[in-house]
């Protein structure tokens, strides 16, 4: 019984501590509508800790795929930025991509063999520097649109809300295979 207790109490204390020490919350960021805000909010969370987990990494690290069905991080991280090139375009400027645009993104829009052979040997700094310019281009967009604009729906069933929702879920399935082909790089 005393172990219990002392078990129960180690935990609880445990608990609070990270209660005491959580430092984040979701907030709408200043300069946004509130909705865009949260969302904007929610994107650069991502967007950092993807980051944070890849900035470091060297060439052979970017490139590397643990198989031949997979996909290098370099490649996730230019499809995460083609993604959102897509989407920006879409509905922040009302358009579809250019013939520019779809030769420089189509590599990297559907991941596949084509994009294992041709987005390969680019430092990591690469793929993050245009994610950051894409980004930085969303951010602008996005401070020029309000809630009620985030509601508009952009086809029958599917608002600009849940495009960008679109967007982060998308970032946040890919931050989990960057950090699988991570975990299986080679051991130096």
């Amino acid at each position: 019984m005393k172990f219990k207790k002392k078990y129960f109490l180690l935990l609880h204390l445990c608990f609070m501590f990270s209660l005491a020490q959580a430092q984040y919350e979701i907030k709408p960021v200043k300069g946004y509508s509130t909705q865009i805000g949260i969302m904007v909010d929610m994107l650069e969370d991502l967007k950092g800790r993807i980051t944070e987990m890849t900035s470091d990494l060297d060439q052979a690290e970017t490139d590397y795929m643990f198989d031949d069905k997979a996909n290098s991080i370099g490649a996730l991280i230019m499809h995460l930025a083609a993604t959102e090139a897509y989407y920006q375009v879409e509905t922040l400027e009302g358009r579809a991509w250019s013939e520019k645009d779809e030769k420089f993104w189509a590599v990297a829009s559907s991941l596949g063999d084509h994009s294992r052979k041709e987005l390969q040997g680019k430092p990591i700094k690469y793929y993050l520097d245009l994610w950051d310019q894409v980004r930085q281009k969303t951010l602008e967009g996005l401070k020029k649109k309000d809630d009620a604009w985030f509601a508009e729906n952009v086809d029958e069933g599917i608002n600009n809300h849940w495009v960008w929702f679109h967007v982060m879920e998308h970032s946040a399935n890919h931050m989990g295979q960057i950090a699988l082909v991570k975990n299986r790089l080679p051991k130096k």
